[in-house]
């Protein structure tokens, strides 16, 4: 608004001094011609003024012309801006969309500007960062506090069982047992497996004798059923220790087992099969169904918090400090974001130029009249009040030169 108020005060101060150099010019012509007998030199400035006065008076009507009717008189091919709205709306659309939006221009322009560095020298202003989080996070809260909760919950878990059923579980199965096999963690289960087992012997060795002496027959001595019971023990505890030697015979039969079941799930139909089918009966379980719906209901409860916290807020301005850090301090990225963001403006713009010439055309004709005048006129009037100053003074210097010229011939 102060750049418009300026414009005008401009506008206003160039045009009173036109015009005042108009009236000066009518002045000089009004006192030289009472004079001019007495000192018939005065004819000279008489000249200037009166050919200064003709000038300003064309120029004055030439830059009236182009906004309105010279004295509210309906002369022809007067009021030229009004009565071409239309076409000036059509040449300003069709102007920008072939100088300003062809891909050419467009793709030239692009890589002289570094939007991601931008971009993160504008987040790396905290202020700028706060209003940002705010901002977003205020739309964010909006959205959460207007979304229909049950809707959404059956629309997240018809998503979920799609997902399910679109994955295959025998292929899964096997990278993730690969991965796991690949990355030891199998095998650590195993050793703690050994080392429960083993813990577990010694400490029911006395649960493991009385179940020996109940199985036993009555005619063998208690002494002798304790006695095959640590024998039981400490046998399946050697093995158990055993087992947990490197080169022990069992890592390498499991080895082989592992990798046999990881081949098998991904290429045998039948495991693919069994697989699917599983899958279906887990989904069918009333108690599955249950269990995922409530994956959606506890994401709604921490999600819901947010709603009211400024929790959101500082999450997000942290997230624009880390952006704007990371894109100041690595160029790769900000090479890759800058060619992504311009292939995206020239997918997104450049095909749309006649669209968008169009838009331009209809906001100019749906101006009202006098806007169009106001916001054309305080673009270029203050210019235009200088060719009035200029056909005055060039007006003068021409009407004393012939002046002069006649005189002399």
């Amino acid at each position: 608004m102060n750049g418009v108020d300026t414009r005008l005060r401009d506008l206003r101060r160039m045009r009173f001094f036109a015009t005042a150099l108009l009236v000066l010019m009518l002045v000089i012509f009004v006192a030289t011609s009472f004079g001019e007998q007495q000192w018939p030199w005065l004819a000279y400035p008489r000249a200037f003024a009166e050919a200064g006065m003709i000038g300003a008076c064309a120029d004055w009507f030439a830059v009236v012309a182009l906004f309105r009717h010279p004295l509210g008189i309906p002369i022809p091919h007067t009021a030229i801006v009004p009565n071409s709205k239309e076409r000036i709306g059509v040449a300003i659309g069709r102007f920008t969309a072939n100088n300003f939006l062809s891909p050419k221009v467009l793709a030239e322009r692009m890589r002289e500007v570094d939007i991601s560095g931008w971009i993160a020298r504008w987040l790396q202003n905290k202020d700028n960062a706060r209003n940002a989080a705010q901002r977003i996070g205020a739309v964010v809260q909006q959205v959460l506090r207007s979304m229909p909760r049950e809707d959404v919950n059956m629309f997240l878990t018809r998503i979920a069982r799609y997902g399910i059923r679109a994955v295959p579980v025998s292929p899964l199965a096997s990278r993730v047992l690969s991965l796991l096999w690949a990355q030891g963690e199998m095998q650590t289960l195993v050793e703690h497996a050994i080392t429960y087992a083993s813990t577990a012997l010694a400490r029911n060795r006395d649960a493991i004798r009385q179940k020996v002496s109940q199985r036993s027959s009555r005619l063998i001595p208690k002494w002798i059923d304790a006695i095959l019971a640590d024998k039981i023990v400490a046998g399946l505890t050697q093995v158990l220790n055993e087992m947990r030697e490197p080169d022990h015979p069992w890592r390498s039969e499991l080895s082989a087992a592992v990798e046999k079941l990881i081949a098998d799930l991904a290429t045998d139909p039948k495991m693919l099969a069994r697989g699917e089918e599983l899958k279906s009966r887990m989904l069918e379980n009333p108690v599955v169904s249950r269990q995922i719906d409530s994956v959606w209901v506890s994401i709604e409860e921490q999600v819901g918090p947010l709603t009211t916290s400024d929790q959101l807020f500082e999450a997000l301005e942290q997230l624009f400090a880390s952006i704007a850090e990371r894109l100041a301090q690595d160029e790769q990225i900000r090479t890759g974001i800058n060619r992504w963001l311009r292939v995206a403006i020239l997918r997104t713009v450049a095909p749309r130029r006649a669209e968008i010439a169009a838009f331009i055309r209809k906001v100019v004709e749906n101006w009202d009249t006098q806007t169009l005048i106001t916001r054309i006129e305080l673009q270029v009037g203050r210019d235009l009040q200088y060719i009035r100053i200029n056909g005055t003074l060039v007006g003068g210097l021409v009407g004393l030169l012939i002046f002069i010229v006649t005189q002399w011939i």
